[in-house]
Parts: C-alpha cells; sequence; structure tokens
C-alpha cells in the first residue's frame, strides 16, 4: 500500500493543490484526471519521488519497487535495442556479480574466526535471500517477449537505440518499466506514440499482469478499458471516484448538481442574513442576534462549484470547390527503401466526400503511403490527386513548419477568414491556448503545444481534401471533441490516421490496413474493423502467453 498524506504544491504565491491525501492499493487501477493545469504530472513526479511537495509526504514499503515513464524521455544512445530493456534487470545482475566477488573472497581468507568473515557471510546470505527468491527466470525470453508485444521485430533488437524515432525510444523504456514488474506503474500519456495494436497489449498486460498503475491519459478507449478507479484534481482539491471514466463523468455530473443546490441555498441564507443585519443593525433588542449573524458570516466557508467547460464552440471548416469525382487514387503502387520493401502493388481509390482511416502497426507504411500521395517521396507504380483538390496536410512533423517569428494570435489571424475571426481567442481557448499565452511567439514554444498549433491553423483553411496523420497526440480530451465534431460536419474527404480508438469511432466507412507489406481495403466501418482486429490480437497474446 503506498499513502500519499497532506500533500500541498505552491510556487510564486500560487496554491496548485492543497493538503490531499488517499491511497492506491496493491492491484489498484487509477486514472488521474484533471483540466491541463490541474497539476497531474506534478502529483505523478512526487509520488515517482521526482519532484518535493512544498508540505507533505509519500510513504510505502521499503521494497515497493515505484516506475515511472514521462512523457518525454532523455535516453542515451550507447547500447542496443536489446541490452537497453535488459537493463530492468540491471539490480538482479549487480546482486549476482557482488555474490560471485564475496564468494571469491571468501575462497582466499582464512581468517575464519574474525568480524570481517563473519561479515561477508551475512552480506552472501542476505543478498542471497532476495537473489534466490526470484527463482529460475529466463531474462532474455521476458525481453524478448516483452519488445516483441510492443512492436519490435527480432530484427529490431541487435540495432542501436539511436536508430529509433523519440515514439519508439519512449517504447523501450516502456518494456524496461514492465519487466522489473513494479509495485506501482506510473505512466503519463503512454499512448502518445504506439499504434492500435501495441495498444492492445499494454492494455492487456495492465489489467492481467500488472499490480497496482496510475495512469494520466486523454485516451478514453485506453483509460476505460484498464482502470476502475478514477482520481479528480480540481481547484486544489482531490475527488475519489470507484469508477472508470465514463461512469466518473456521470458522477461528477451529480456530485455538480449537488454542489450548485447547496451553493444557492447557501446564497439564499447569506441573502436572509445580511438583510436581517442591516434591518436591525443598532436596534438593542436585537443586537445579540446581529452580533451572532455577523460572526456566522465571517466564519462561512463558501461552497465552490467545480469547474465545467460548458462553451458550446462548434468549428467548421471553411468552404471549398468541389474536387473531381476520385481525389486519390493510386495504382500497382510500391515503394522500397534499398533492400527494404514497405508495400508492394498497391491499390487504392478513394470517392469524393469519403471518410477513410488507415491502420497498421508502426512502420508498415501508412505515413510514407501519404508522401507518396503529397508527392513527397519517389515510387514505383502510378499515384497522384484527382482534380480541383485543394489539401489540408497535418503530418507528424507538421509544428516544425510554423513561423517561428509569429505569435499564437498571428499564426491563426493570418489566414482566418470572415466571422471565423470574431471566435479565434474562443478557439484557441479549446486547444488549451489561454490568456497571455495567445501573445508567445512560436519560438518559445514546446512541442506539444506547437502541434496544437499546427491543427487550430489547419481547422480554419478552406480545403476539399484532408489527410491527417496522428492528429490527436499532444490534444486533451476536450480539444478532440472539438476536431472530432469538425470532421464529422466535413462534406469533403478525409484520410485519417490515429491509434486513438475512442476518436475514430464514427469516423470512417472504409478502412486501409497496412500488413506485412501489403495494404489490404476493408469495405466497414473503423468501428467495426477495431473490434474484430481487438478479438483477433487478444487470442494472439493469450495464445502467445
Amino acid at each position: 500500500m503506498i499513502s500519499i498524506d497532506g500533500i500541498t504544491v505552491e510556487f510564486s504565491g500560487h496554491t496548485l493543490f492543497q493538503n490531499i491525501s488517499f491511497v492506491i492499493n496493491e492491484n489498484d487501477k487509477i486514472a488521474l484526471m484533471g483540466k491541463n493545469g490541474a497539476g497531474k504530472s506534478t502529483m505523478m513526479k512526487i509520488i515517482a519521488g521526482i519532484d518535493k511537495p512544498t508540505r507533505g509526504h509519500v510513504s510505502f514499503p521499503k521494497d515497493a519497487v515505484i516506475a515511472y515513464l514521462p512523457q518525454h524521455l532523455l535516453t542515451d544512445d550507447n547500447c542496443t535495442v536489446f541490452e537497453e530493456a535488459a537493463k530492468a534487470f540491471t539490480k538482479v545482475f549487480e546482486m549476482q556479480s557482488e555474490m560471485e566477488r564475496l564468494n571469491k573472497e571468501l575462497e582466499t581468507r582464512t581468517d575464519y574466526e574474525s568480524d570481517a568473515y563473519m561479515e561477508i557471510i551475512n552480506k552472501v546470505s542476505e543478498i542471497g535471500e532476495v537473489y534466490y527468491a526470484l527463482g529460475d527466470f529466463n531474462y532474455d525470453a521476458e525481453v524478448e517477449k516483452t519488445l516483441l508485444g510492443l512492436g519490435f521485430e527480432r530484427a529490431d533488437f541487435t540495432r542501436p537505440t539511436s536508430e529509433f524515432s523519440g515514439g519508439w525510444r519512449m517504447r523501450i523504456e516502456l518494456a524496461k518499466i514492465l519487466l522489473q514488474k513494479p509495485d506501482l506503474i506510473l505512466l503519463d500519456e503512454p499512448t502518445n506514440h504506439i499504434d492500435i495494436e501495441s495498444v492492445i497489449w499494454l492494455e492487456d498486460f495492465l489489467v492481467n499482469k500488472a499490480k497496482a498503475v496510475l495512469v494520466i491519459s486523454h485516451d478514453i478507449a485506453f483509460i476505460d478499458n484498464i482502470t476502475k478507479r478514477t482520481l479528480e484534481i480540481t481547484k486544489g482539491k482531490m475527488y475519489d471516484y470507484k469508477a472508470n471514466y465514463t461512469h466518473y463523468l456521470q458522477l461528477r455530473e451529480e456530485r455538480r448538481a449537488s454542489q450548485l443546490k447547496a451553493y444557492k441555498e447557501q446564497q439564499k441564507f447569506i441573502e436572509e442574513s445580511q438583510r436581517f443585519i442591516e434591518r436591525f443593525r443598532g436596534t438593542y433588542s436585537k443586537s445579540n442576534q446581529v452580533n451572532a449573524r455577523e460572526r456566522m458570516l465571517e466564519k462561512l466557508e463558501i461552497i465552490e462549484i467545480d469547474e465545467v467547460d460548458n462553451s458550446s464552440l462548434k468549428l467548421r471548416f471553411p468552404s471549398c470547390r468541389r474536387s473531381g469525382d476520385y481525389p486519390v487514387t493510386a495504382t500497382a503502387l510500391s515503394k522500397k527503401y534499398g533492400d527494404l520493401t514497405v508495400f508492394q502493388n498497391a491499390n487504392m481509390s478513394i470517392k469524393r466526400g469519403q471518410k477513410v482511416c488507415f491502420v497498421g502497426r508502426n512502420g508498415e507504411g501508412k505515413s510514407t503511403m501519404i508522401k507518396a500521395i503529397m508527392g513527397e517521396i519517389d515510387f514505383e507504380g502510378a499515384c497522384g490527386l484527382g482534380h480541383n483538390v485543394e489539401v489540408g496536410y497535418f503530418a507528424q512533423n507538421q509544428a516544425s513548419l510554423l513561423d517561428a517569428s509569429l505569435s499564437v494570435f498571428e499564426t491563426v489571424d493570418e489566414i482566418a477568414k470572415g466571422e471565423v475571426r470574431t471566435q479565434l481567442k474562443n478557439i484557441l481557448g479549446r486547444f488549451m491556448f489561454s490568456g497571455d499565452d495567445i501573445y508567445k511567439k512560436v519560438k518559445v514554444l514546446s512541442g506539444g503545444e506547437r502541434t496544437r498549433l499546427a491543427m487550430v491553423k489547419l481547422l480554419l483553411e478552406p480545403v476539399n481534401l484532408l489527410i491527417l496523420d496522428e492528429p490527436t497526440n499532444h490534444l486533451d480530451i476536450k480539444s478532440k471533441e472539438v476536431l472530432k465534431e469538425a470532421l464529422l460536419a466535413f462534406d469533403g474527404t478525409l484520410i485519417l490516421v490515429s491509434h486513438d480508438r475512442a476518436f475514430l469511432a464514427g469516423l470512417a466507412e472504409k478502412v486501409f490496413e497496412f500488413k506485412n507489406k501489403r495494404v489490404i481495403e476493408h469495405f466497414e466501418t473503423v468501428d467495426a474493423f477495431l473490434e474484430r482486429n481487438r478479438m483477433e490480437s487478444l487470442r494472439e497474446i493469450h495464445l502467445a502467453g
């Protein structure tokens, strides 16, 4: 059991949260929720021992293992993927080496009656008790199984980590955490850079094999599938719900309705008391009652109502001229990088107004296909855009293409047309740019902030073909809702690549699956495809286990 007692965090005269206490029990699966800036990541870092609170403390058993996966990793690149993942067992290997060293020392010493000799024997016994309790354990097999589950191929095991993108390095770090079999796993946005199959594998692991888990995530399907308890940080306080995210939303509404009722009753009482005080102030016979009511009002703790975003912003893409009947076509399309074949003989036709989804494991060619459609790479076969196509393209590196010299507001103001210009501040607010944030220069924004700004910019441009490659990685739940509503109302053609199942639901009527160097067309909704895919993946997981 891990106990968080009276945690308070203050900085620059501001209280982030105050006197928060809760307990994480063995096998708890918890979602940590709250609006951006509420202090979720700070709380997680305090539990991990990375940050210190102003007051309060975290206590846990001496031998407890707490593992933490942050949003952004700083990793060294001095070994292979397999070697880096095997570092999860560093302490075990250190124990083994220390036992071997001490046993050799015992073999060479002859002072059998000395205190020093007995001290070595005691150390060997102490370390051995922990080491042998681990049992006969095949470390290499565990590393291999975990890396494969997270989407790596066996050929990747001997490749240097420096050859992999940030998303793949995150998976290596995640593998190290899972291999430690910790008592508590702390995950801050773990699904941002992994594909659907790997997310399904991770869900299965966390539900069936992990002990306690505390997760911050904007992926609704992910947290609904793995958690049974929700902790919400709001206005410096914490509320504990014995429910998953979807049920928590219902309970939160009930709580807020109760708060609102109590607040109105309290305000009525305050008004009545103030009227009484004003009416009878100076009346000798009522002086005791007046004084009593004044003291009561001074001590009264005003009921606060939880913050709820009730804005009803609905964003539609600007109108654009009509495209040809088939905005995107590909015939016998193949792509190779040296000896590596990404896909071959792919055929594709996407009608005007169709919404389609590209799915498949990372590295199977989804982004490569998009680059071929956009004419950014060479390829064999035929591929291109149709008549009168105006493309809105959101790539994973879209943030790097923004003008660093402009402010956030200038970036969107220079492309906004018509009535939408009056809503720019509201639109930016829904994408987590509020107050003075809108006057920040792009050059000082974080990677996540730039990604969100690039998405806002895209939403304001008139296009008839939208190509979105992992657009939700840095969006919170509210921002994703705004984007999804806009996509559902979009009357143009949509190509979407995403691993966020809740976001994908209801958005695509046809699926192109990238698998084993092929592009397979499925004439079914993305919901039907993902459900079938999930069942097949879970069967594979259980067969492999």
